[in-house]
């Protein structure tokens, strides 16, 4: 198993809430993670339906077979299940007894708000970052990492990403949608997904998606509930404290994995993606992942931004830190030009601001003002983002 960066976080959470709930998407190594974190802990998987109808139909004989508690996989699989953990906790509120994992935050999140509250840590675990990766599954270069992603089953070399990634959508995805949301007929869903693939690092325009998928505007927005919901995608604010009222206010879309991006969007070889016009699209939406998932592994709050202007001057990634921003610009391309600091200094002459640029070269450049990292340097430039 590969250490993960969220298992000191997890153990932390452990040692302060008598449950702990570790949630994101399906294949992202949660069970995995949990049993390696509490080795002794019992387990029970929920998606097992003996499991689960026993703890539908007597709650409270399922928890007695865990007196010191367990790890419940797939929590959500039997909502009831949560107002019996209330009872067991408020009796003895023991740290770290339970450890829910979930891959729903509709199901998950409303047992907990419901019957848990105050009572839960909580934590998200999105795939692999680039550094947990050992040496023998480093990508070859950045379109090998852009094309396989960071699933834990498609780090694999021998693993073909395209056929997994499909049979993921099929079994995971629409299964989820069809316990979420009442969909009678999946294929505009599908085409739902495929749309919001191709728009990944794009301003949402949800009215332009649903035209494009043939549905309404409450339906695609509907089904964009369900994809946040299933920790497929994540929706980046816009910045628009102090600037007045010139600022873009709608969010941006983004997939949480470039490789299920880049599948979606039939993106066949990592050679492909060479002259892909996806490329600037599929390193920008991995570049925010990594960020995302550094502050999410480390428990923090995915507390990062856009800066966009009504003129259209636009920095991808800002985040506030006493009073001051820190600015990060995100460029595919291979060889630095002067251009790319255009959207840093405007944003310096509105407001203090440290700037960075993050590119897919290899070479970093430690400028004094708007320092680049090369892809590689990710969590350097992550540093330098948090400050």
């Amino acid at each position: 198993m590969l250490p993960r960066a969220a298992a000191p976080t997890l153990r932390r959470l452990a040692r302060h809430y008598p449950v702990v709930a570790l949630t994101g998407p399906r294949q992202s190594g949660k069970t995995t993670l949990a049993r390696a974190a509490f080795p002794r802990k019992p387990y029970a998987n929920l998606e097992e339906l003996d499991a689960r109808e026993f703890a539908e139909r007597d709650p409270r004989g399922f928890l007695g077979q865990f007196p010191a508690g367990a790890i419940v996989d797939e929590a959500q699989r039997a909502p009831g299940l949560f107002s019996y953990l209330q009872g067991e906790v408020d009796r003895e509120r023991r740290p770290g007894r339970y450890i829910l994992t979930g891959s729903q935050q509709f199901g998950l999140f409303s047992g907990i708000t419901q019957s848990l509250a105050g009572r839960v840590g909580i934590l998200h675990l999105l795939p692999f970052t680039l550094a947990e990766l050992g040496r023998g599954h480093r990508p070859a270069g950045l379109e090998e990492l852009l094309w396989r992603g960071l699933y834990p089953p498609v780090i694999e070399p021998g693993l073909p990403p395209a056929n997994w990634y499909a049979n993921y959508v099929a079994t995971y995805v629409e299964r989820d949608v069809r316990q979420l949301v009442n969909v009678r007929d999946l294929a505009p869903f599908r085409r739902f997904v495929r749309m919001c693939a191709a728009r990944t690092g794009q301003l949402l325009n949800l009215s332009s998606l649903a035209a494009d998928c043939g549905v309404t505007h409450n339906t695609a927005k509907a089904w964009l509930s369900v994809l946040e919901a299933s920790y497929l995608v994540h929706l980046l604010p816009p910045y628009h404290r102090n600037f007045g009222k010139r600022l873009v206010k709608t969010p941006k879309l983004y997939f949480a994995d470039a490789g299920l991006a880049a599948a979606l969007a039939e993106v066949r070889t990592a050679r492909e993606l060479a002259v892909h016009p996806m490329r600037g699209a599929l390193f920008e939406t991995w570049v925010v992942a990594e960020l995302l998932k550094a502050r999410l592994n480390a428990g923090r709050t995915p507390d990062l931004y856009f800066w966009r202007d009504s003129n259209g001057v636009e920095v991808d990634v800002v985040h506030q830190r006493a009073g001051r921003l820190r600015a990060l610009e995100i460029k595919a391309g291979r060889t630095v030009a002067s251009d790319w600091f255009g959207p840093l200094e405007r944003l310096a002459r509105v407001t203090p601001a440290a700037g960075a640029v993050i590119y897919g070269g290899d070479a970093g450049q430690p400028r004094r003002e708007n320092p680049v990292f090369g892809w590689r340097e990710i969590d350097a430039a992550e540093r330098r983002l948090s400050g």
